[in-house]
This record gives structure tokens, C-alpha cells and sequence, in this order.
């Protein structure tokens, strides 16, 4: 018995619950893009282009997202690593993922996880764009287990986990 027996079953309801937007080519085509959103360029891009846009005034938040991510790196690969969950296609036989997971086991969502940190991160510095920040980290998540690489408590985990390392970080430095 592992620790995930007890939410399986409500995490593979909601799988297939939330699988059933397939039969709509255009959100499938809307998710894959903000699935994709979250595979790390954002999170690449962005202190790029705040050091080109003002290097003096933001190195210091740059320096504190590159910490943020060395933390949430180092504990997305222990997390997956030690519990190794499968993701939704190897644990239910009949399903099937949209696209290809990036890796093998499922728990944390690696997306979900560095979005929530980036958008809390942000949200901190820039308050103003906290909505819509926490929506696209949001839509991250769930494009995730609409295409069918996570289940939902992986994204829970991920959010919580994300915003729990921009909090920490944040208030430690």
C-alpha cells in the first residue's frame, strides 16, 4: 500500500471526468498551447527580459528566482524520485495521454510546481499582476491533466509546493 492508494480513486474520477473536453478539438488545441507554456521557457525568459530592461532594479529579484528555482528543482526530482507514482496512462490501462510526459513518474507536477512559484514570486514583487498570474499557473495545472500526464492531486501538490517555495524564499532573503 503507498501513500497515493487512498486518493486514487477520486484522482482517477476527476482524470476522466475532466478527459472528456477531448471530444473538443479547440480546448485541446488552447491546453496543448498553455501546457507548453509551462515547460520552462517563461520561466527562462522572464528574468532575461527583466535584467534587459532594467538590470539595476531588478538583479536582486532575479538573483531570488534563481534560488526559488534551485530549490524547487532539487525538490521535484527527490519528490519524484522517492515516491514514484506512475502517471495516468501506465496506473489506469485504458488511458491515454495527449502528449508525452517529459518524464517518467507523475507526482509533483514539475509545470504546475514552477509556475506556482513564478507567479508567486512575481505576485510579490508585482502585485498587479497577480490575477492574471495565478490563472496561467492555474491553467497550467489543468492543462496537465487534460492532456492526460497528471493526476489532479499531482497539481494540487504542485501549486501548493510552488507557492510554498516563493513564500519561504521570499521572506527568508
Amino acid at each position: 500500500m503507498t501513500v497515493f492508494d487512498g486518493i486514487t480513486h477520486y484522482d482517477r474520477r476527476m482524470l476522466i471526468w475532466c478527459s472528456k473536453s477531448r471530444y473538443y478539438p479547440c480546448l485541446i488545441t488552447g491546453f496543448r498551447v498553455i501546457s507548453r507554456s509551462g515547460d520552462g521557457y517563461v520561466q527562462l525568459l522572464l528574468p532575461l527580459l527583466l535584467l534587459a530592461f532594467d538590470y539595476q532594479a531588478y538583479s536582486a529579484f532575479v538573483q531570488l528566482m534563481m534560488m526559488a528555482f534551485a530549490i524547487e528543482r532539487l525538490l521535484y526530482l527527490l519528490l519524484k524520485n522517492a515516491l514514484k507514482r506512475p502517471r495516468p496512462p501506465e496506473a489506469i490501462p485504458s488511458f491515454c495521454s495527449i502528449v508525452r510526459a517529459s518524464d517518467q513518474f507523475s507526482f509533483p507536477s514539475g509545470h504546475t510546481m514552477a509556475a506556482f512559484l513564478l507567479a508567486g514570486l512575481c505576485a510579490m514583487q508585482f502585485p498587479y499582476w497577480a490575477l492574471p498570474l495565478y490563472g496561467w499557473a492555474l491553467l497550467v495545472g489543468v492543462s496537465r491533466v487534460i492532456m492526460g500526464v497528471h493526476f489532479p492531486s499531482d497539481i494540487l501538490a504542485g501549486a501548493t509546493l510552488g507557492c510554498s517555495i516563493a513564500a519561504v524564499v521570499r521572506f527568508m532573503v
